[in-house]
């Protein structure tokens, strides 16, 4: 921990009850049949027959698979019809994901992953490692991932595809000098941050390892709490929050960077 950090730990013991909902949650999430099951429906809705036979496993399994993911929130089951057989078409229970399920995964166990929380459970700590590094690996290509934590766009997951990216608000009037889809773009709601085509800030990857930039803006970034040099890279590691200016208007980044492979 730098030593210029001031913000507090959170440290969690294992008398915590988030502590046993945590446990209970990469409890659902280290089965590799639910891991399954999620990825089958990321393209569309199927009933449980379907998943069933997707999954290898029997109906009955597949239920109690099916109602440990709909505890956990990530997915939902609505009403629907199945597709014609030789008995015609009849009314099913539709298993989905959640909209932004996967990325609320993501974001509850980067929180709990982040370097301001302490775990004092060790045996937690490894099962959080492996569920999370599993998950960045099957649902985000093992890519490094920026998460917004707060505001209009809480849960957003922004992949990091490309060796730099820009950081900051939209602007509709400088389309061309970005590229929406690579770049880190946030809402108008996030007012303090810097117009991307400045940008606020950059994202660097150099020969592996990942830096952040405070391209000028006027709100500043911090890193960890601590406010960075402006037109300086600092490295950025697993576990870092990153801060587009203070305050309710800005922005809080949670860093998921995945151990080379």
């Amino acid at each position: 921990m730098n030593p210029e950090d001031k913000s507090p730990t959170l440290i969690v013991d294992d008398s915590s009850d988030s502590l046993d909902e945590l446990s209970e949650y990469l409890d659902v999430l280290s089965s590799s049949a639910r891991l399954k099951i999620l990825k089958f429906l990321e393209k569309k809705p199927r009933d449980a027959r379907a998943i069933s036979k997707e999954i290898e496993t029997s109906y009955e399994n597949t239920k109690k698979h099916l109602d440990k993911l709909l505890g956990i929130g990530v997915i939902k089951k609505e009403a629907g019809l199945s597709l014609p057989t030789s008995k015609g078409i009849h009314p099913v229970w539709l298993y989905s994901l959640v909209p932004g399920g996967l990325e609320v995964i993501i974001r509850t166990l980067g929180l709990f992953s982040n370097k301001k929380v302490q775990i004092l459970e060790s045996g937690i700590n490894s099962r959080l490692a492996s569920v999370k590094g599993t998950l960045t690996k099957e649902f985000m290509g093992n890519l490094p991932a920026a998460i917004v934590l707060g505001g209009a766009m809480d849960g957003r997951v922004f992949l990091l595809k490309k060796n730099e990216l820009r950081i900051g608000r939209i602007d509709a009037e400088n389309t061309v000098q970005y590229h929406a889809s690579d770049d880190i773009v946030v809402s108008d709601e996030y007012s303090a941050v810097t117009r991307v085509s400045r940008p606020h800030g950059r994202f660097i990857n150099d020969k592996g390892a990942w830096f952040v930039e405070d391209c000028g803006s006027t709100g500043g970034t911090s890193l960890n709490n601590r406010r960075i040099e402006k037109h300086t890279r600092v490295q950025i590691r697993d576990g870092d929050l990153i801060e587009l200016s203070k305050g309710v208007n800005g922005v809080k980044l949670l860093l998921i960077i995945p151990p080379p492979p």
